[in-house]
């Protein structure tokens, strides 16, 4: 064997050798997946599917097993839509939503369903307006929170059999045509006039009820003063009646002296000089209680 022949031979089995080798690490880079934390794997066999692969080191069937689908199970949100629907009271409303969903089984999705963000939507769409024309648009307004839920829980029974999780599902406004916001418009101005209306009648009715208690009181009051008056003066004249019963005419004429005298001084108190002119029976008068006086000590 001459060496140009020896050396075709060498170069024969180690084109061999590097040829499994080579076949060995594509078997290797074939059979082993890697599969990122926010992902998963759909692999098939031959066209069909064989299994899921989830996040971490998985390892297949080098040139049968290929994988198909690498599907992101992140939380993904669906562009705000807007659709019109009709109330139980003939509203035409345009309600703007949002929902927030994730892929839990690829399997599903990828198989049963081509467009899943337009399926959704749709779904949506449909349950929204049926929601709506149960309710009246106060309820709509009022009741936001409950119709979020209902939506909710009928998107999840929806797309359950995609392997779909909707995690979220939001109203964000509820619109209305022009001409119904005038009229609510003018609804509410005009409550709004009602309200003021009974205010003020309300305020000149305490006012009224107010003046009247104040009268009440003041005629109370006024009667109160009377009847002490009336009573002093009942309990003057017992006493008087009293004295004379029991002193005869003398404690009359006492008395009425006492009162002459007193009139007579509250004239001398005024201002300036003055000149009192005194009737004679003012003289015997004062001599008469005087001699009472006398006669009381």
């Amino acid at each position: 064997m001459n060496l140009e022949q020896f050396i075709t031979e060498l170069l024969s089995g180690n084109l061999v050798v590097l040829a499994l080798v080579a076949l060995i690490v594509v078997a290797i880079f074939k059979g082993v997946k890697i599969v990122p934390q926010s992902e998963k794997y759909v692999v098939e066999r031959l066209g069909r599917l064989q299994k899921v692969l989830g996040p971490g080191i998985n390892f297949v069937v080098p040139f049968l097993d290929v994988v198909r689908h690498r599907i992101s199970i992140l939380e993904r949100q669906l562009p705000s839509a807007s659709q019109d629907a009709i109330t139980a009271d003939n509203v035409l409303v345009q309600v703007e939503t949002s929902v927030f969903y994730r892929i839990t089984e690829p399997e599903k999705t990828v198989y049963r369903i081509r467009d899943v963000d337009a399926a959704i939507a749709t779904t949506v769409a449909g349950i929204v307006r049926s929601g709506i024309g149960r309710m009246e648009l106060d309820e709509v307004q009022s009741n936001r929170q409950e119709l979020i839920a209902q939506i909710k829980v009928q998107v999840e029974d929806a797309v359950d059999d995609w392997g779909i999780e909707v995690t979220r599902a939001e109203i964000l406004d509820v619109n209305l045509d022009e001409a119904t916001r005038e009229a609510m418009l003018q609804q509410l101005n005009a409550e709004r006039a009602r309200r003021a209306q009974v205010t003020e009648a309300e305020g000149s009715k305490r006012a009224v009820e107010l003046n009247a208690d104040a009268e009440l009181y003041s005629a109370e009051q006024a009667a109160k003063a009377r009847r002490i008056s009336a009573d002093a003066e009942a309990y003057a004249t017992e006493v008087v009646a009293a004295a004379i019963k029991t002193n005869g005419i003398e404690a009359a004429q006492y008395q009425v002296a006492l009162k002459q005298v007193e009139a007579l001084s509250l004239m001398g108190k005024g201002d300036g000089n003055q000149t009192i002119l005194l009737p004679s029976s003012a003289i015997e008068a004062f001599g008469e209680a005087f001699n009472l006086l006398k006669g009381k000590s």
